[in-house]
């Protein structure tokens, strides 16, 4: 009999406690489902927002490769850059269709149009590369428009060391800009043995320097 009054006891606790405690537990369990649920769910969004980012960039890349783009088709180029930024924002196609219109601008002549998009990446990204990038377009475009200090002051950025040899080569622009062709001279040559050691081509550099050598001989 004291067995039984124990097993009794027992499951009288056992009544109470889930009297008292049953309601918040199945609450906890439904919202460990829901929030399993509301996870999957968001990463589901997630990935279709991803791929149709990434369906919009490869239309732009398609539209605009090896071609001038005017009126209609740079209209509708622009159009599908502004999709991208506008409801894709948080994602790489958005920040790499920044850095195509900045380059649309550099055709179209409007330099202001083409800082300002790259400024945008370069302050916003959270992509070393991307942001690289930008900077150093950023920096081409103030070479080209006689601000060679400028230049230099953005190639000083943390740019990512996979940039490094066009950093190099963007910072003997600058120089000679400055009038220090030896200073440039120095930087082409950085450049050319980082793209080497890096085994990336690097077009254009041996003839930058071949011209020094030129114009050093003729004076």
């Amino acid at each position: 009999m004291a067995e039984l009054r124990s097993e009794e006891e027992q499951l009288e606790v056992v009544k109470r406690w889930w009297k008292e405690n049953g309601t918040s537990l199945i609450a906890g369990a439904v919202l460990a489902a829901a929030g399993v649920f509301g996870w999957n769910a968001w990463q589901n969004y997630q990935e279709g927002k991803s791929e149709a980012a990434s369906a919009r960039y490869q239309q732009l890349i398609n539209m605009t490769a090896g071609t001038t783009l005017e009126g209609d088709q740079l209209s509708a180029a622009q159009t599908l850059i502004d999709e991208l930024t506008d409801d894709y924002g948080n994602t790489l196609y958005a920040e790499l269709a920044q850095l195509l219109e900045a380059r649309l601008a550099v055709q179209e002549g409007d330099l202001a149009a083409a800082k300002q998009a790259l400024q945008d990446v370069a302050s916003n990204s959270s992509r070393r590369y991307v942001q690289s990038l930008a900077w150093l377009r950023l920096a081409r475009i103030e070479v080209a428009e006689g601000n060679p200090e400028a230049a230099l002051a953005l190639l000083d950025q943390p740019i990512s060391d996979a940039l490094a040899a066009q950093q190099a080569n963007v910072r003997g622009d600058a120089f000679l800009a400055q009038n220090q062709p030896e200073q440039a001279r120095d930087a082409w040559q950085t450049a050319q043995s980082i793209a080497q050691t890096q085994n990336q081509p690097l077009y254009g550099v041996q003839l930058k320097l071949d011209d020094l050598g030129a114009e050093e001989a003729t004076q």
